[in-house]
């Protein structure tokens, strides 16, 4: 039961002659302010705009025509022309007992369902997950979930990072400085160490070759003193000689050279860079799916891009054939609208890039689930990049396939620059779940030292690891926000530790009143509107479908964030305001039970979405 949908398909039923009954409808909106109405029609301004017509007026004789029986009485008129919409007791009354007995909560399935892949996470499984993936998980896991409550076919996929360059440092540092015992006893960290070991190395080259070749440049026009000078201000920091640059630089330039080559070699098959990546890749899924199993996250798909590596060269023929590739200074490109650059699909030395397995990827979904929509939960800097592969795949064939790249800002940390640790390395996500759990764990020892050490450990773990995810997805997603472990495990102010607070109290007064939302349930009882916080707390338990669609229509969580915690808010004052188990009467007794039991069941519904568990008890 959709209360938004029922108005609006009431008021585009009573438009006025000269306007858009679609367009009329969807300017039903909730209130903002209780105080004009639990909704507002604001469409008579437009209506009267394009009609020649007084507003005011207009909404006088819309309010006179529009049947909201028996939802609301009759629209008030307000201002230049806004109608506002009073839902009526008896009606919320008689909506809510009927949600008592409803597992959806008056959740029902779209008209429209659609096919939907959604592409997100895709780690690099060459080294452990780190903060940076944290965006991505949880917002693809928590927009699959939305979608999935609506009655939409949702397929998971997780796009893995299996092939590149990243191996061939794998297998560089494997050859060359391998550690036996440390592989043998935690194999994930020893492939970690040996592939920061390499990109270590590596990186000198883009960072001290550019320096030195400054430095060159001033002895090649015969300037020694300067250029010592220069050597001097550049590698100081660094306390480098030059003996020792020039051998750092030459150093980073082989490996760098010598971890393609292994690349090179692992792609076209090479026994041993074969047999040993089929070694590697079972240790660095294992870790993954720790990892996921800890956040609750799962994946229909998990296709890697070695497994596209075939599709590539037919897709690169196929784009030509189309007449959508052509050759550009020894690359092959496909020129779109969307960007300036061309976007590469082989490069000159015969390697494929990240755009072309993403076609190929396109081509695999269609051909295997028929997609409808391709949703990409990547972050906000690969706007270009998927501008130009939804541009060029349309151009291919796949005009009707929906496409949407869900970007996402960074995060911050309290500094307001991008989080690392001290040292300034990326954090690792299971270091930073650990981190939080200990910190959760601190504030359930502070407020239930009475529950037995098992249970707080498992709170700690579920309010630790929902304290994560909810500071991520009650942000607009394409807003950065600021890492603070602190904030996050509050129990007051928009935290999940404050929400699944709100649930456990629902919980927590049905074992003081001897009894259990199930027998509640079973009775049935009349829920009364006897107080403002009653009527509130009902409006907004019946506008749950509602937040869910708008949700779903923006791809945006934050909109179901704000609506739970609302609702707690709204909870809140109606627990402090109507007292429940010492009620005037049984009857008022059962009927606050039952907005309580509406309650929990909501948060705990809506926190599932989220990806965030409760617990009965804090």
């Amino acid at each position: 039961m959709n209360v938004l949908h029922r108005l609006r398909r009431a008021f585009a039923a009573a438009s006025p002659e000269g306007a858009s009954p679609d367009a009329f409808a969807q300017a039903v909106r909730p209130s903002t302010d209780p105080k004009f109405g639990d909704y507002q029609a604001n469409g008579c301004m437009a209506a009267a705009k394009a009609t020649g017509r007084n507003p005011r007026e207009l909404a006088s004789a819309v309010a006179d025509r529009v049947d909201l029986g028996p939802m609301a009485e009759a629209p008030e008129v307000a201002g230049p022309g806004f109608l506002n919409v009073r839902l009526r007791d008896d009606w919320i009354s008689a909506e809510m007992s009927g949600l008592l007995a409803d597992d959806r909560l008056g959740v029902e399935p779209t008209d429209d369902p659609q096919t939907i892949i959604i592409d997100y996470s895709s780690p690099n499984v060459a080294k452990p997950m780190h903060v940076g993936h944290i965006r991505s998980t949880v917002i693809g896991e928590s927009v699959s979930r939305i979608l999935s409550s609506l009655g939409h076919k949702v397929i998971r996929d997780n796009h893995l990072g299996d092939w590149g360059l990243q191996f061939g440092q794998i297998l560089w540092g494997w050859k060359n400085h391998l550690d036996p015992e440390a592989y043998d006893r935690e194999p994930v960290a020893e492939l970690a160490r040996l592939y920061r070991l390499s990109a270590s190395k590596m990186k000198a080259a883009e960072e001290l070759a550019p320096k030195l070749e400054k430095v060159r440049a001033l002895e090649r026009q015969g300037k020694p003193d300067e250029a010592a000078s220069l050597f001097s201000k550049l590698f100081d920091d660094a306390g480098m000689s030059r003996e020792q640059a020039e051998a750092a630089v030459a150093e980073a330039r082989a490996v760098t050279e010598a971890s393609r080559q292994e690349t090179a070699k692992l792609h076209a098959g090479d026994p041993e860079n074969r047999k040993l990546w089929e070694q590697f890749m079972p240790h660095c899924l294992e870790a993954l799916e720790g990892i996921y199993h800890r956040l609750g996250v799962r994946f229909d798909v998990q296709l890697g891009e070695s497994f596209y590596d075939a599709m590539l060269t037919e897709v690169v023929e196929s784009l030509k054939q189309g007449g959508l590739a052509e050759a550009s200074e020894g690359a092959t490109v496909v020129f779109t609208e969307s960007t300036k650059a061309p976007m590469i699909v082989q490069k000159r030395d015969g390697a494929f890039t990240y755009a072309t397995s993403d076609l190929a990827k396109v081509k695999y979904c269609e051909d295997e689930f028929d997609a409808d929509r391709l949703l990409y939960v990547v972050d906000s800097r690969q706007g270009d990049h998927f501008k130009q592969v939804f541009d060029v795949a349309r151009r291919w064939g796949y005009a009707d396939v929906d496409f949407d790249h869900v970007a996402f800002g960074t995060i911050l940390g309290t500094d307001r620059k991008p989080f690392r640790t001290r040292s300034g390395d990326v954090v690792g996500l299971e270091s930073l779940l650990d981190e939080a759990v200990a910190k959760a764990r601190e504030v359930v020892e502070q407020n239930s030292g009475h529950l037995p050490e098992d249970e707080r450990a498992r709170v700690a773990e579920v309010v630790g690891i929902g304290a994560v995810k909810y500071a991520d997805l009650s942000q607009n997603r394409l807003s950065d926000y600021v890492f603070d472990l602190d904030k996050m495990v509050a129990m007051i102010g928009n935290t999940a530790t404050y929400l699944q607070y709100a649930y456990a109290r629902t919980r927590s007064i049905f074992r003081k009143g001897e009894t259990t939302p199930e027998a509640i349930r079973r009775a049935r009882p009349t829920i009364l509107i006897t107080h403002p916080a009653e009527r509130a707390l009902g409006v907004a338990l019946l506008r749950l479908p509602e937040t869910l669609e708008a949700a779903a229509a923006e791809l945006k969580p934050n909109v179901l964030a704000d609506y739970l915690f609302g609702l707690a808010n709204l909870f809140s004052g109606f627990f402090d305001a109507c007292p429940v188990l010492k009620a005037e009467s049984a009857e008022r007794r059962d009927s606050r039970l039952a907005l309580c039991d509406l309650t929990g069941r909501t948060l705990a519904f809506g926190l599932e979405l989220l990806g965030i568990e409760v617990v009965d008890r804090m």
